[in-house]
Parts: C-alpha cells; structure tokens; sequence
C-alpha cells in the first residue's frame, strides 16, 4: 500500500485499516470515521448483495450476514465497532465523526469543509 499512496500528493484509502494499515495512518493528514445504524447497514449490505449477485441465497450468504451483524456487538471476535473506537482513540490524526446516512454529496461537502 505505501508503495501506491505514499508516492501521490493526495489519496483516500477507504474501508477499515486496522492493524494492516497502522503505517499508512501516520502519513495520513486526517481519519474521516462513517458510522450507520445497524438496521440501516444490514439492509445496505442485502442490496448490494442482490446488485451483485441477483437474489441473495440466505444459505450462500448466512456466515456474510453474520460476520457483518457481528460489527455492533462488543464481544464480536471479528472487525468491531469495539476495536474501531480504539483504533481511533490511539490516532494523533484528527477524526472528523459522520452518520453515513446522509446523501454522498452532503458528506462529501462536510469532509471539504472540514479539511479547509
């Protein structure tokens, strides 16, 4: 990864980074951190299942939709909202906090607005 953003004036490396990405991180200028309700991601995640692969098959899909429950439960062994606030807490980067609930447009105006 370093080899493909540290070379660029300017990127955006989106998804989670935790651990993997602690290096990338310290050359990072900022973390923008998107949260959503847990009903409102899971029913995100459905449709672009179905988007990609048609009908989603609850028996194809059943350990996806569990893993992706889990992220809400402070116990969950996987990617946690849990081990992301810790994650946050231990950056010196500044971390602008959005509900990604919002239309695109208005979170892509509050991260300009934010950075200027």
């Amino acid at each position: 990864m370093s080899e493909l953003f540290l070379p660029r004036s300017a990127w955006v490396l989106s998804g989670s980074a935790v651990g993997w990405g602690d290096p990338l991180l310290e050359t990072c200028d900022a973390v923008v951190f998107l949260t959503l309700d847990a009903e409102l991601r899971m029913r995100r995640l459905r449709e672009r299942e179905v988007a990609r692969y048609g009908e989603v098959d609850e028996g194809a899909h059943r350990v996806f939709f569990e893993w992706a429950r889990g992220y809400d439960d402070p116990t969950f062994a996987g990617r946690s909202l849990v081990k992301h606030e810790r994650w946050l807490a231990a950056t010196s980067q500044p971390v602008l906090r959005l509900d990604a609930a919002a239309p695109v447009p208005d979170l892509v105006d509050a991260v300009n607005l934010w950075l200027e």
